[in-house]
């Protein structure tokens, strides 16, 4: 097993990813290059961040993945918003995914923390 592989917030950030493509499967299809692509790129980014975060040698080079893994949060937040209110998602999809969202954002930042007291 890799060292991301053992990380939850991995774990349910992947989840979260596999989630996201299938609603955003139902998004206008004029928006496949514009918010379906965004939205996906910065939800991949999450996973992503934390695997190479969690593949580097010191806390931090760990702690400045983690940081862009939260900033990517943020901005699927913002962007799910945005689907939300011009009716993309429906209301079931949106708390469901806001609810993951926030559960990751919260095992993000407990994360960051238990790093950044390593550093110090």
């Amino acid at each position: 097993m890799r060292p991301h592989e053992e990380l939850d917030v991995w774990q349910k950030s992947f989840d979260f990813v596999v989630a996201l493509y299938k609603a955003t499967d139902n998004f206008p299809k004029e928006e496949k290059f514009g918010l379906t692509a965004q939205l996906r790129r910065a939800a991949v980014s999450i996973s992503a961040n934390l695997a190479e975060g969690a593949g580097r040698k010191t806390p931090k080079e760990f702690a400045f993945f983690l940081s862009n893994s939260q900033g990517s949060a943020s901005e699927v937040d913002t962007e799910l918003l945005i689907a939300h209110r011009l009716t993309f998602l429906s209301e079931s999809d949106y708390g469901d995914l806001r609810s993951s969202l926030d559960e990751i954002g919260r095992m993000l930042t407990g994360l960051s923390q238990h790093v950044q007291q390593r550093i110090h």
